[in-house]
């Protein structure tokens, strides 16, 4: 399984970004966003199934930020919106074969990740 982040960039407070993770190999059955910050520990962002399309997101991104999925190109879409300077981070993407509603917000149930992509927004 690979999985390919890619759409980080700089942008202005207040601004948008659409990150991207492509899939290849197997489909799992839910996707993850993370995101790490220098200095910090990595922090969950938003997860969706792929059947079914429930969604969980961090309070932090709640009403800013979407996660979607295009089932042909098995890709998973963050679009960020409204975005702070303390969205500045590495994010990543991360998939699982098998895992509970729960507890869709823990990066160490996650099997495989991509590289991340940088954002940062300036203020």
């Amino acid at each position: 399984v690979q999985l390919q982040a890619s759409g980080g960039g700089l942008v202005q407070a207040g601004g948008f970004l659409r990150l991207s993770c492509a899939a290849s190999g197997r489909t799992f059955n839910t996707m993850g966003w993370f995101r790490q910050a220098p200095g910090k520990e990595r922090d969950f962002v938003t997860a969706i199934r792929w059947r079914g399309g429930s969604r969980v997101y961090a309070d932090s991104v709640k009403g800013r930020f979407t996660i979607s999925r295009d089932d042909a190109k098995n890709t998973v879409y963050l679009q960020m919106n409204s975005l702070k300077p303390e969205d500045t981070a590495v994010y990543y993407c991360a998939t699982v074969s098998r895992i509970i509603l729960s507890t869709m917000n823990r990066a160490n149930r996650y099997d495989y990740w991509g590289k991340g992509t940088l954002v940062t927004v300036s203020s």
